[in-house]
């Protein structure tokens, strides 16, 4: 009988709901980020199945190698894309990570438009 550490009880598998909501709260609260754009599969399933998914704008592929994660954004007018996307691929990999102990192996950001806020002061 062996009682050793070698012993595998099975494996984990976390929602993609989860990891898009970790995705979610990562992305909006980087400075920058001015909110998630809706993509083509949000409208087909809002169509197919009546109801909007609880994240636009995130695709969560899930493998054995690890998490890759697909986030469609508006940036904030006069912001420097680069530097905000760096900062959200950081924040969303500690998160998701930190959440959920899986490995995640890409960040891909998809800049989908740039909210231009109107000043008249």
């Amino acid at each position: 009988m062996s009682t050793g550490s070698d012993e595998k009880l099975g494996t984990l598998k976390i929602s993609d709901d989860v990891i898009a909501i970790c995705t979610m709260n990562a992305t909006l609260k980087t400075k920058g980020v001015a909110g998630l754009s809706s993509v083509f599969s949000d409208n087909i399933s809002k169509n197919i199945f009546g109801k909007e998914p609880l994240y636009k704008g995130i695709k969560v592929n899930q493998n054995d190698d690890g998490i890759g994660i697909d986030i469609y954004i508006i940036v904030e007018y006069g912001v420097k894309i680069p530097e905000v996307a760096w900062d959200i691929q950081e924040n969303v990999k500690k998160e998701v990570e930190a959440m959920t102990e899986a490995v995640v192996k890409a960040v891909n950001i998809h800049v989908q438009g740039v909210n231009f806020t109107d000043e008249e002061d």
